[in-house]
């Protein structure tokens, strides 16, 4: 680290092909020579898991370098004690990811009961101190290399427990483990706090966004013009001069399946509830996420330019788009073809509005959330506004320039929040490899106590 940290006054080389150069009298050792037992991980089996009980995690429970309980699963407390033969993680302990999220890395720092299941890997510290170096050695670039060239990706990436107990870690002498371990929770937690602003910011700028789309799409752009009760709960006062009409008078619905060689060419496309419809092929890795592609396109709808098509499963939650090509959906999508020459991507906006969706919702049949459809027959009764074909194009033409906006601040928001993690990052890389000296590091606090007693 440039100008603010000195090295230490000699290095070695350390013997292994991992690590370079460490101080004088640390040593590089494999993970296991500091550890009270060989790493351990959880069940190998799919536990029946119930309502409440012990907290059960894998590895997406690591969030941010932290356990969260908020969330989980839970087991019973007699397949607690079974799977405790095996492994029973301890406050002090560091869980590694080994499988799926390889690298992940939490350190626990509760006393409460939980278990862990085998894509986690547990690993129990000789002491408190060490096991916060540990922690620490495993977010920074020489480890998490290591985690990454050592694990099986023939399938899915996996670190096998003798990899993790032979992971090669620079250790140094007396109290200074405990001595970085306290430095770094202290300057990784300014990173931390700058990082969340950051994330706040991004969070505010959505919220902003959808807000002044909203209200673009419900109340028009001219702030000074006459409003009028819809007669529309969700929508609430319009334009006096805007019109109010059921989705019927302006869409028809299509059931029209690919037939022609032109159409049986068409790309398969879909609808997220984030981006509207897709311009592009779905990709096989998209494919296997979110669709089950039939090689039979005869099977698919056709959709074209300006058509509205939504996703019957996901219309509460906003899955609507507007088409700007030609192309092939899901027989499980409705496809509506515009009876009036308006731009479709307006309704697309209005209808995911929030007060839009919770009207879609109120319309959906079904028992659960989860197995909520919304036909075209319950859909086509909805009322939604319909400015002028001018002033449709006006609101499309400024919610464009919104969203460059706002895309602007989010990326320059991401882009900081990119430098401050690979701070963060190298910051402990330097700390737990001894390329910085912080053995006379002092809290801020402790300064100051020091230097009262002083006077």
């Amino acid at each position: 680290m440039p100008g603010k940290y000195q090295a230490y006054p000699e290095y070695k080389d350390s013997g292994f092909e991992w690590v370079d150069m460490i101080p004088i009298d640390w040593a590089a050792l494999p993970l296991k020579f500091v550890t009270s037992s060989k790493v351990k991980d959880g069940p190998h089996e799919t536990p029946k898991f119930i309502d409440d009980g012990v907290p059960f995690f894998s590895v997406d429970s690591i969030q941010d370098h932290q356990l969260v309980f908020e969330g989980c699963r839970f087991i019973s407390s007699e397949d607690h004690e079974r799977f405790s033969l095996k492994c029973r993680p301890r406050k002090g302990d560091v869980l590694l990811g080994k499988a799926a999220s390889v690298g992940k890395v939490a350190y626990v720092n509760t006393d409460k009961e939980f278990n862990v299941w085998s894509p986690l890997a547990v690993i129990t510290p000789k002491c408190e101190e060490t096991g916060r170096f540990i922690f620490y050695s495993l977010q920074s670039a020489l480890l998490q290399a290591q985690c990454d060239v050592f694990s099986n990706s023939n399938t899915q990436k996996n670190l096998s427990m003798q990899t993790i107990d032979n992971l090669i870690f620079a250790f140094p002498s007396g109290n200074v483990a405990n001595q970085i371990a306290n430095f770094l929770d202290h300057e990784t937690a300014k990173i931390d706090t700058l990082i969340e602003k950051q994330q706040q910011l991004i969070k505010l700028l959505k919220e902003k966004r959808q807000a002044v789309i909203s209200h673009a799409v419900t109340k028009g752009l001219n702030p000074s013009a006459p409003m009028r009760d819809s007669g529309v709960e969700w929508l609430g006062e319009v334009p006096e001069h805007w019109e109010v009409k059921r989705i019927g008078l302006l869409f028809s619905e299509s059931s029209a399946r690919a037939s022609s060689d032109i159409e049986l060419e068409y790309q398969v496309l879909s609808v997220s509830i984030h981006h509207g419809i897709s311009d592009k092929e779905l990709n096989e890795k998209e494919l296997d996420r979110k669709v089950t592609r039939s090689e039979d396109k005869s099977l698919y709808k056709v959709v074209h330019t300006n058509d509205l098509a939504y996703n019957m499963m996901r219309a509460w939650q906003g899955g609507f788009g507007a088409s700007k090509l030609s192309g092939l959906v899901s027989p499980a999508y409705v496809v509506c073809k515009p009876k009036t020459a308006i731009n479709s991507s307006y309704f697309e906006l209005a209808l995911r509005t929030s007060n839009a969706v919770t009207e879609l919702k109120r319309y959906s049949r079904g028992i659960t959330d989860f197995r909520l459809r919304l036909y075209w027959e319950e859909f086509k009764n909805i009322c939604v506004p319909v400015p002028e074909i001018d002033e449709v194009d006006d609101v499309l033409e400024e919610i464009g320039l919104i969203n460059s906006k706002y895309d602007h601040l989010a990326l320059m928001a991401d882009s900081q929040i990119k430098l401050l993690k690979e701070r963060r990052t190298a910051l402990i890389s330097a700390a737990v490899t001894g390329k910085i000296d912080v053995r006379n590091w002092q809290a801020p606090q402790q300064k100051q106590n020091k230097r009262e007693a002083a006077a």
